[in-house]
């Protein structure tokens, strides 16, 4: 990072069956876009194994791995101490009799910075993640990485401003979104492709923070539901507007630089952070508005 500027990398990718061939994968697309500059790189959520989520499935608990001593974690550890690149990692955890979707941040030097549980968790058809998954217990974190200090999130969270707004207030510089979302198998016909894209520009607009999303592709079928992944993996700038992206099909390495320094005094001189009025809020604290009947 020189001056502000910092190239960062959402990759998106078919998954297969292999996970060791899934691991090769993200490995080699890392590589592609640590040679190409970039200093933090952002692989999709779960990137390990097929979105298992499509079904219930008890099988699949035995694919979940502790945080302490995981082996994906680990090996990509290595690679980023090898290519002082940052890399925050999703992945499958067993913690104790408990299941969580969940991310660790890797930095550029290889330590391992901690770890965030997926706050919000979807519950439908295609998407039965509260089978698998309890809610997260970590609160949302921002980490202090060698390129700057980041917040990272878990795809449903990205549906809620609550979340982008509270990493910000706690000095994010970059707000990232690993995710696996497609087609809706109760709704063929829906497309959430730019509703999706949508929102998360609203969270760099409102909080003036840049926002890299990634997502993967490909169609994967399970028992009672088949998905296709819609990709579209894109980098925001602090306003919402969009720097790079990926198509709805195909692996790909999005790539785009930020100006972190620029992004700072905006956010300083906007005002939005100076004119907040948490006072006036409390109704967001609660489940009904606050509303008392």
């Amino acid at each position: 990072m020189t001056d502000g500027l910092l190239t960062v990398a959402a990759l998106q990718m078919e998954v297969s069956d292999d996970r060791d061939r899934n691991l090769d994968r993200v490995e080699e697309m890392i590589r592609t876009a640590a040679a190409a500059g970039a200093r933090l790189v952002l692989p999709q959520e779960l990137f390990e194994l097929p979105y298992f989520c499509k079904d219930q499935d008890p099988a699949w608990f035995d694919t979940a791995r502790p945080y302490e001593g995981n082996p994906a974690i680990a090996r990509l550890s290595a690679l980023a101490a090898e290519l002082g690149v940052v890399i925050p990692v999703s992945f499958f955890e067993r913690a104790g009799q408990a299941f969580f979707n969940s991310l660790a941040m890797i930095d550029a030097d290889g330590r391992v910075l901690g770890l965030y549980r997926k706050s919000h968790i979807p519950d439908g058809p295609g998407y039965q993640e509260k089978f698998y998954f309890s809610p997260g217990d970590t609160g949302f974190k921002v980490f202090d990485t060698k390129v700057g200090r980041i917040g990272a999130a878990i795809c449903w969270d990205q549906w809620f401003p609550e979340a982008a707004r509270t990493m910000a207030l706690a000095g994010a510089e970059l707000l990232l979104y690993p995710t696996a979302i497609g087609s809706e198998p109760q709704a063929p016909d829906w497309d959430s492709r730019d509703h999706w894209r949508r929102v998360m520009q609203g969270h760099a607009g409102a909080n003036i923070v840049p926002v890299i999303a990634a997502n993967r592709v490909g169609t994967e079928a399970g028992r009672d539901a088949t998905l296709t992944f819609y990709g579209s993996s894109f980098v925001a700038d602090p306003t919402g507007a969009i720097l790079a992206e990926a198509g709805r099909s195909g692996d790909a390495v999005v790539m785009a630089e930020i100006d972190l320094a620029m992004a700072r005094r905006l956010r300083a001189s906007w005002g939005l952070f100076r004119d907040r009025r948490p006072d006036l809020y409390g109704a967001v604290a609660t489940l009904d508005g606050g509303i008392r009947r």
